[in-house]
């Protein structure tokens, strides 16, 4: 399936006015004056035509002569039969002007660092300041420094802490000489070493009490009663062996708890207004008085039962007026033939504002009462011809076919032809012109006149585009003086 569009903008080469989907491009282009999209980009369905140029795009160097480019496409059925296909690109000289080399502000302060411990990184930028927008690019170095940071170890868990055991020795076997030149040397090494004692088992860990928990509910709900507190032996709880808390784990202590007050309704209160203003088609608008469980009121602690039955009492309001009946939408009607007969277009389907109809002032329905679907006629739409470009000027001659024209300085005549292109399907012949153009000439091809030297041209690029021996040239034009030709 295809995307099929009312109009095709030359312009920007975008489908505008869409119809919805065809099975294909040609049933969307019975229509020449129609688009289609398909696979993304957008497409004419009339002849082959030329888009505008586009803008020129920057010059490609920043500084001194350079060239810079303009492009247009071909639109249409057929995108290779615009005339003069291949001349989509145009190149021209252009001149840069940012030659001097911009410079950086100071360095804006660093970001925040990415995390606060084993290592990450914080950002800082800087900005290039030219006088001309466009020539931010000759700043040199980078724009942006990153460095680490956070660099210090997170803190992690620590080990398991053994008890240590000690032994000794001593330097006596024999002890070293004090009286002798030299003295002795004392023994190498420590008099002592120590070790973890990580083979013996643990000492036992006695129990001890817990503090005293919150006490427990009351024993009776209402009058006096008794509530127990109870307390654990886990502050710590024995273990290797170690002993069982001594004394009791539990306590008692005298608790009151209020009765309870049953509720009482009040009298009646007077009736409130209606629901609404008037009685809407089909229901019933209600009018509410009320009563309060007040007298006395349900005691809240401890809880009292409440009033039995309704707080509340309804009444219809039958004095009212009816409410207005807004509109609703019945069903869709079937859809008309279709609006056009060649090419795509729509079928009208309509509706009533009649499920219900609007009554006792109430509005009429929201939206619109038709919508449309696309059709297809499977019928090509006429293709108007087209002017295909005018053809060169023909030779210049004499109506008289023996007279020669050559240097002379009465005229002849020339002409051009072009054609009219692209009609099918019963399209309008092009309008506005005719085949043939004809125009007065002289013939003045390689004949001797005066003339005088036109400005200098401007200068090419030099070829090569380096080196000793490259060379550029310009040109000028010798225009003739046709002043004794009328």
């Amino acid at each position: 399936c295809v995307r099929c569009f009312s109009h095709f903008d030359l312009a920007s080469g975008q489908c505008q006015g869409e119809l919805g989907e065809v099975e294909d491009e040609d049933d969307c282009c019975q229509n020449p004056q129609y688009g289609f999209q398909a696979n993304g980009g957008c497409m004419s369905c009339g002849p082959p035509v030329w888009s505008p140029w586009s803008p020129w795009s920057p010059c490609n160097v920043l500084c001194g002569e350079g060239v810079r480019q303009r492009s247009r496409k071909c639109f249409g059925v057929g995108q290779s039969k615009c005339s003069d296909a291949k001349n989509n690109l145009q190149t021209e000289p252009c001149t840069a002007n940012c030659c001097d080399e911009g410079q950086w502000g100071p360095w804006l302060p660093w970001s925040s660092c990415s995390v606060s411990c084993g290592g990450g990184v914080k950002e800082r930028e800087r900005v290039c300041s030219t006088i001309q927008p466009e020539c931010h690019s000759t700043c040199n170095g980078s724009v942006a420094q990153t460095e680490t940071c956070g660099t210090t170890a997170c803190p992690g868990d620590g080990g398991v802490a053994y008890p240590t055991r000690t032994r000794h020795r001593s330097c006596s076997s024999p002890a070293p000489s004090s009286d002798t030149v030299p003295p002795g040397n004392s023994c190498p090494g420590d008099g002592n070493q120590s070790q973890d004692c990580s083979e013996i088992p643990n000492c036992p860990v006695d129990g001890s009490w817990g503090e005293w928990l919150a006490p427990g509910p009351c024993s009776v709900s209402c009058g006096e009663g008794l509530q127990i507190s109870i307390r654990k032996c886990d502050n710590p709880a024995p273990a290797y062996s170690g002993k069982f808390c001594e004394g009791p784990s539990t306590r008692t202590a005298i608790c009151r708890n209020t009765c309870p007050v049953d509720g009482s309704w009040s009298g009646w209160s007077s009736w409130g207004d209606c629901a609404s203003s008037c009685i809407p088609e089909g229901r019933t608008t209600l009018r509410t008085r009320y009563r309060s469980c007040s007298n006395p009121a349900p005691s809240s602690n401890p809880p009292g039962k409440g009033c039995p039955g309704d707080n509340t009492q309804t009444a219809s309001c039958d004095h009212l007026p009816p409410c207005p009946v807004d509109g609703v939408w019945g069903s869709w009607g079937p859809f008309t033939s279709c609006s056009v007969t060649c090419g795509v277009g729509h079928e009208l389907s309509i509706r009533r504002c009649d499920n219900p109809a609007p009554n006792h002032g109430g509005k009429s329905c929201a939206g619109a009462e038709s919508r449309t679907s696309i059709c297809k006629t499977n019928v090509h739409c006429p293709v108007d011809g087209i002017w295909s470009e005018w053809s060169p000027w023909g030779d210049c001659r004499h109506p008289d076919p023996n007279r020669k024209i050559n240097c002379k300085t009465y005229g002849g005549s020339q002409t051009r032809q072009r054609h009219c292109l692209f009609r099918a399907h019963n399209g309008s012949i092009c309008t506005g012109g005719k085949l043939t153009d004809r125009r007065v000439c002289y013939d003045i091809n390689r004949c001797d006149l005066p003339g005088t030297w036109a400005g200098w041209g401007d200068w090419t690029f030099c070829i090569p585009s380096c080196g000793g021996n490259s060379k550029r040239s310009r040109l000028r034009i010798c225009k003739p003086n046709l002043s004794n030709y009328p």
